[in-house]
């Protein structure tokens, strides 16, 4: 008797003395299991009903998508760079060009700091050359997917003063000669943005020295004298995914990209949610109408969770300096995979892509050198988002410690391209705009439908019922840059 209350006192599983622990176990877990009160789930007897399964999968399969398009967002834009710059008659391996870049090419932050120069790359054909000439050249490759795969000219290990750069194809088997820096990518078509700093705001000369640069197949040198290059200034152009980038056209996009490159063993797992999807490299894509459905859904709530997490950012380190609205736009300054020590940080990765193109080491360094960094704004000194209906103010102490130039960008807030309006231009430049007033002690930006009166030079428009945000972009910058003893001010309404 005494063994039996003591059971009872202690038992973990019975919740009746008369009952072995073991029935009342199995009483409570068929309980649990016959129950609809699980998210709209119910079972019989452990198994699902037909309503749930069909549930279950529907649900599964959303929520699958979702996690897919944020992940797969950079490579369907990395393709809509590709095809936007094909669209334009730039040839991957033999057709280039030089672009001034301004409102009319719409692509995610692009800027008007200097002189552009879009090179396609298709490694299918072999191993592929980069020949920089010396001098004050920017230059990235990235693949498809937005990985990076190499710097060269003044952030990469030539130092801008001149260097071959040998570009090898996934799975490159074949000898690797001499005298090359050498990079392997990961997919076999990329782009390679080439940067030309017009130095004393020259950018005549700064569009010819992008012509010097060298590209041909290591296989066929030769190739260089035949290599083309147009201009491309004034032309008309889209290098992003907004059409896509809510309906079904991501996913068939995606598909041809899975089909068409090899894979990068990286992403096995992600490959993995894209074929429950119906998306795997060799097969068709056809979605059948539940599918599709599903396809569409997705891709409107993964942008829509994309938007917020890019301009309404939760992540306490996006914040710059404690007593400014400034956000870092590069939340991790490891490398140019946004790596954290121990993963990779996927929601720092969405924020820059959501934004931005394109990811280096360069680009996210927070220490005083070569590279350049970027502030993010938009928000006023009150935290309100900026509108695009009012006129603001921005005032940036100077000297501003860049040892090459700095610029502050205006951005449509629905398109992230800059703001297109009748003033033809979005960017205030210190090389070019603000250049009679570098010897102020500070200078006042304006934003907003007008110009205040005697300001116009230092003024960028904004269209009324439109968002915009700017990107501050220092380029060789100083320590006070990063260690607070220089920082603009913020945002605010203008009197």
């Amino acid at each position: 008797m005494r063994k039996t209350i003591l059971a009872c006192t202690i038992g973990l599983f019975a919740t009746a003395c008369n009952q072995p622990a073991s029935q009342n176990q199995t009483a409570a877990t068929a309980k649990n299991n016959d129950t609809s009160d699980n998210n709209g789930y119910e079972f019989v007897g452990g198994y699902p009903t037909p309503a749930t399964i069909q549930k279950a999968y529907d649900d599964a399969d959303l929520n699958r998508a979702i996690q897919a398009y944020r992940f797969f967002y950079p490579t369907v834009s990395g393709e809509a760079i590709l095809e936007g710059n094909m669209a334009i008659n730039v040839k991957p391996n033999v057709v280039s060009g030089t672009l001034d870049s301004k409102p009319q090419q719409i692509g995610f932050t692009l800027n008007s700091d200097t002189p552009y120069g879009p090179l396609l790359i298709d490694l299918s054909k072999g191993p592929f050359v980069i020949d920089l000439p010396p001098g004050p050249l920017i230059v990235v490759a990235i693949d498809v997917n937005q990985r990076w795969v190499a710097d060269m000219g003044i952030p990469g290990p030539d130092e801008g003063k001149g260097g071959k750069h040998l570009i090898l194809p996934p799975d490159y088997k074949g000898a690797i000669p001499s005298g090359y820096h050498v990079w392997k990518s990961s997919s076999n078509n990329l782009t390679v943005g080439i940067r030309s700093l017009p130095v004393g705001g020259d950018v005549n000369a700064a569009m010819e020295r992008i012509k010097t640069i060298k590209f041909y197949p290591l296989n066929d040198p030769g190739a260089a004298n035949a290599a083309t290059w147009l201009n491309l200034t004034g032309k008309d152009q889209n290098t992003t995914p907004l059409d896509w980038e809510n309906n079904i056209k991501f996913w068939e996009v995606l598909a041809k990209v899975i089909d068409r490159e090899p894979a990068y063993e990286g992403y096995r797992t992600y490959y993995g949610e894209l074929a429950v999807l119906g998306i795997t490299k060799g097969k068709p894509f056809n979605p059948d109408a539940r599918m599709k459905g599903i396809l569409e859904k997705a891709a409107k709530i993964g942008n829509a969770q994309m938007r917020v997490q890019s301009f309404a950012d939760r992540r306490p380190d996006r914040i710059v300096w404690k007593d400014r609205q400034w956000e870092w736009v590069g939340l991790r300054p490891e490398n140019g995979d946004f790596d954290a020590p121990s993963y990779v940080d996927l929601d720092a990765r969405e924020v820059w892509f959501y934004q931005a193109i394109g990811a280096s080491p360069a680009m996210f360094r927070r220490q005083a050198g070569q590279g350049s960094l970027y502030w993010l704004g938009l928000r006023d000194k009150t935290g309100a988002y900026v509108d695009g209906g009012k006129t603001y103010k921005l005032t940036i102490p100077q000297p501003v410690p860049a040892k090459l130039f700095w610029s502050v960008t205006v951005y449509d807030a629905l398109t992230r391209s800059q703001v297109k309006t009748d003033q033809g231009y979005a960017a205030l430049r210190s090389m070019f705009e603000l250049k009679d007033l570098a010897n102020a002690p500070s200078v006042d930006l304006y934003f907003g439908p007008t110009a205040p009166a005697g300001k116009e030079k230092q003024w960028i428009k904004t269209i009324p019922g439109r968002g915009w945000f700017i990107y501050i972009r220092i380029y060789g910058p100083e320590e006070a840059a990063f260690n607070g003893s220089w920082k603009p001010g913020d945002i605010e309404i203008a009197n």
